[in-house]
């Protein structure tokens, strides 16, 4: 199942709208206490992704109002609600800020990701950045573009396939246990290049428009993943868990591995020791 176009442009302006009115203004803006840790010093949150997901998760009411909505840090504060994912006829998966740690610091690396699932299966993703206004789409079996106001849509495909000594990736090193740490650097020096944007968002955008030849991931939460992984494969990349599982929204545990193709799967698999 396809989303109507119509309902994919009103998604779309939805988040357009909530980063004007809740993002843009508070970037390099944050008062006194707008910025606040979850699980660790490096997991924040601040007033303006609050204020963007509220605002979003109402707009959606108003467009898709038979879907459950699934935000990031209403999960934060209610785990359960992520239960209603797997039995939901249609989910909002939401993430307001992806790249807090970038966007409380003063980094415009930073991005909103919308995902929507139809009975498990994610059919639409977007991968927008408010700083520039332009953003990465994919609809299930429709392929993955590049658009932005005033112009064409470009159609995505992914880089060609190369060696992995040759690969450029993303990896995000400091999510992995310490004692896996050392094993990772040895396959980070093996590629090209292999660092982190710290942002899902640009990660999966590079990947789709042809600049990385992988992502590799520590976790699955669904509003870092599911509309990202769509945009990659839709560009013509191969998405696998480490364990030889296919990736889903509703999977909560598990390394995710985004390639070019099986094959590059295999290689940063082999390289990073994710298979043992």
């Amino acid at each position: 199942m396809r989303l109507e176009r119509d309902i994919e442009l009103a998604l779309i302006e939805l988040v357009r709208a909530a980063a004007r009115a809740e993002i843009m203004p508070r970037f390099r803006n944050l008062g006194a206490g707008a910025i606040k840790a979850k699980s660790s010093a490096i997991d924040l949150v601040t007033d303006a992704d609050v204020a963007a997901e509220a605002h979003m998760s109402r707009a959606v009411s108003q467009i898709l109002p038979q879907a459950v909505v699934i935000g990031e840090e209403a999960v934060s504060e209610d785990p359960g609600l992520l239960d209603q994912l797997p039995g939901a006829d249609v989910a909002v998966i939401l993430d307001p800020i992806d790249g807090t740690w970038n966007y409380a610091n003063g980094l415009a690396t930073f991005g909103v990701i919308l995902a929507v699932t139809v009975r498990g299966q994610t059919v639409f993703g977007l991968l927008y950045d408010p700083v520039m206004d332009d953003w990465v789409e994919a609809s299930l079996g429709g392929g993955a573009w590049f658009a932005a106001p005033n112009r064409s849509p470009q159609r995505l495909q992914v880089a060609a396939e190369r060696p992995f000594e040759e690969a450029t990736g993303f990896l995000p090193h400091y999510l992995f246990p310490k004692a896996e740490q050392p094993r990772l650097t040895q396959g980070m020096v093996a590629a090209r290049r292999v660092n982190a944007l710290c942002c899902s968002c640009h990660e999966y955008r590079m990947m789709a428009q042809g600049h990385a030849d992988f992502v590799q991931t520590e976790g699955l939460n669904a509003w870092d993943h599911a509309a990202g992984v769509l945009a990659a494969t839709e560009a013509g990349g191969f998405a696998q868990l480490a364990d030889g599982r296919a990736y889903a929204p509703t999977l909560s545990q598990g390394r995710l591995t985004v390639a070019t193709s099986a094959s590059m799967r295999d290689e940063v698999i082999a390289a990073f020791g994710l298979g043992t």
